[in-house]
């Protein structure tokens, strides 16, 4: 591959990225903050979520997003832990709906964070997602692993 000047080779992942079904048991009560402007607004949503907590213990994280009215929209979110957290926190609630996904994991993703949203572009294109649904990012406890996910019809 020849490069130009000031032109960085593209980040090779030793693992192949692998699409795969999933199933989330159940739905999962969250508590979101919208990311303005997207995507530069992302990294201060998550610290702001995460400075309206006392504990981040046992707690999962996402990241919800689709398209309205042509612009996307970005939610960083975390896990209910107790009925009415939302509320307390000023936060708008939402629900993840339990059922049938079709994802991708990318692990360690930090190293090439432009790779989630080119993973959402292949599951978006899948057919059978749920029309209504969202993309979803599912962060790992060991916060180098994120599953990205798209709903199925059911």
């Amino acid at each position: 591959m020849i490069l130009m000047k000031g032109q960085r080779q593209p980040l090779k992942r030793k693992n192949k990225l692998k699409m795969e079904n999933f199933t989330l048991e159940k739905d999962i009560k969250v508590f979101c903050l919208e990311a303005k402007p997207f995507p530069e607004g992302i990294p201060a949503a998550y610290q702001k979520l995460q400075s309206l907590l006392q504990s981040a213990h046992g707690r999962r994280y996402f990241g919800i997003s689709r398209p309205e009215n042509g612009q996307i929209v970005y939610k960083a979110a975390a896990e209910e832990m107790e009925e009415g957290e939302a509320e307390k926190l000023n936060c708008e609630p939402f629900v993840i709906k339990g059922g049938q996904y079709i994802s991708i994991v990318i692990i360690d993703y930090l190293k090439d964070v432009q790779e989630i949203g080119r993973v959402f572009q292949q599951l978006t294109a899948y057919p059978g997602i749920d029309p209504e649904g969202y993309c979803i990012e599912m962060y790992a406890y060991n916060d180098k692993d994120v599953r990205c996910m798209v709903r199925l019809k059911s």
